[in-house]
């Protein structure tokens, strides 16, 4: 039988782009073996998840300018606690107990990394969370 470390690592998509080598920190190690990877998995979820925080604050997002929709991505996961907390969720529940070592000693760091990583992801991604655009 599998353990569930093994499982979790095997599901992951490999980054090629992420290096590593004697000089990179412990934050970016963790962040490009594991945050990137895990996200990278993540993506169509997160993007559906988001669609339907739109959907619950009355669709308001579908009204704004471009410039502002950037701006309502990054107050949704920066200010909205309840919102970060359950990302944050989506993306912890996916490490190994080892990686969660990790992250326990570094949380404050890391979670500022996760989020700007999530916040990138979605604004680079803006035209899949349109009302007409299917995410399956």
């Amino acid at each position: 039988m599998h353990d569930r470390s093994s499982m979790i690592k095997t599901i992951r998509p490999t980054i090629i782009s992420a290096k590593f080598d004697e000089n990179t920190s412990c934050e970016e190690r963790f962040q490009n073996a594991t945050l990137r990877p895990i996200i990278k998995l993540q993506n169509l979820l997160l993007i559906e998840v988001f669609r339907y925080y739109i959907l619950k604050h009355k669709n308001k997002y579908y009204e704004l300018s471009l410039e502002k929709k950037m701006i309502y991505i990054e107050n949704a996961i920066q200010k909205d606690i309840r919102f970060r907390n359950s990302i944050k969720g989506l993306i912890v529940g996916h490490f190994t107990i080892e990686e969660y070592q990790v992250y326990k000693e570094n949380a404050s760091t890391l979670n500022k990394r996760m989020m700007s990583m999530i916040v990138n992801r979605l604004k680079d991604q803006m035209q899949l969370l349109e009302n007409d655009c299917l995410v399956y």
